[in-house]
């Protein structure tokens, strides 16, 4: 079932399966370390007291730096609440830094145990630059996100970084093994988020991409092609300007996912690429980051999730 809804329009840089042996290997076998820098924090306005925690990763191709965010349990509550569904978030291309941090610590705060990874650990630990200073118009900014994004994207590399995601999470006391994850992607993270839910397909049960790029391709691997892979509920949710560019890419979504029998929703925003971060640069004078469009992408986020991860 598809339902598509479309939205007033506004005014980029935006595989190999893996067997079931292979996913239990990992699993298994995962290498996790936590570092010592584990820090507790009051999410005052919700009056949840959350736990932020550094941790490394190894994965088939080295060791991922990435932050885990869960409730803080507690030990005198009767309920056994001390475990959450897990989520996954994959940042935009300029990777794990305060913004994504701060996304993490929102979600957890809803009720999940939340991992973001620095999806760049084959070149350098993050963080790796200053997002609201970027300039996408010039050379020099864009030389330096190219190899990061290249690194994450080479074939076969989200969906090895994809299992080993999943097994950390699935190895963690925080998170309950009973419940489907969940996987948010933001920009380049969007084809990331499908490529994921179609890799690990029986633990995702729900994906939700923001200004995703590259989720349509003319290639025979783009994302949109998975989507017989696919089990989870997807949330597609398209920039303006995006959809000005490529105005087919929501229509082969939609008959992708309906021909494959994925629930799924798919929207145009009134807002530009980008318009759920904060930290986003200026763009010919106006902000990226809109509050209001923001709010509601949030809005639709955890709606899914309540109902996909229950």
């Amino acid at each position: 079932m598809i339902d598509d809804k479309k939205n007033p329009t506004a005014n980029d840089p935006h595989p190999g399966d893996i067997t079931r042996r292979d996913f239990a290997a990992l699993l298994v076998g995962a290498g996790i370390a936590a570092t010592v820098s584990s820090s507790s924090t009051a999410a005052a306005e919700v009056g949840i007291e959350l736990v932020e925690t550094d941790v490394e990763i190894k994965t088939p191709d080295g060791t991922c730096d990435a932050a885990f965010f869960h409730p803080k349990s507690n030990p005198k509550s009767a309920a056994k609440s001390d475990s959450y569904p897990g989520v996954l978030i994959w940042p935009d291309a300029f990777g794990l830094r305060p913004s994504f941090r701060t996304i993490g610590r929102n979600l957890a705060s809803e009720g999940y145990s939340v991992l973001v990874p620095n999806p760049f650990y084959r070149v350098s630990k993050a963080p790796f630059t200053d997002a609201s200073k970027f300039n996408f118009q010039n050379p020099d900014d864009m030389a330096k996100i190219r190899p990061l994004m290249a690194s994450v994207n080479a074939p076969g590399n989200a969906e090895k970084d994809a299992v080993a995601y999943v097994a950390f999470l699935d190895a963690q006391k925080e998170v309950n093994k009973a419940k489907k994850i969940g996987t948010q992607g933001y920009c380049m993270g969007g084809a990331l988020v499908v490529r994921t839910a179609a890799t690990v397909p029986d633990r995702i049960g729900a994906g939700a991409s923001f200004h995703g790029g590259g989720l349509v391709t003319d290639k025979p691997d783009s994302p949109h092609l998975l989507a017989p892979k696919i089990k989870a509920r997807m949330y597609i949710g398209i920039a303006a300007n995006d959809d000005a560019k490529q105005p087919d890419a929501k229509d082969k979504l939609r008959d992708a996912f309906a021909a494959a029998r994925v629930v799924a929703e798919i929207e145009v925003y009134p807002a530009q690429h980008g318009w759920c971060i904060p930290d986003m640069p200026m763009r010919d004078g106006a902000p990226i980051y809109d509050r209001v469009q923001a709010e509601r992408a949030w809005a639709k986020l955890v709606a899914l999730y309540r109902a996909a991860l229950a």
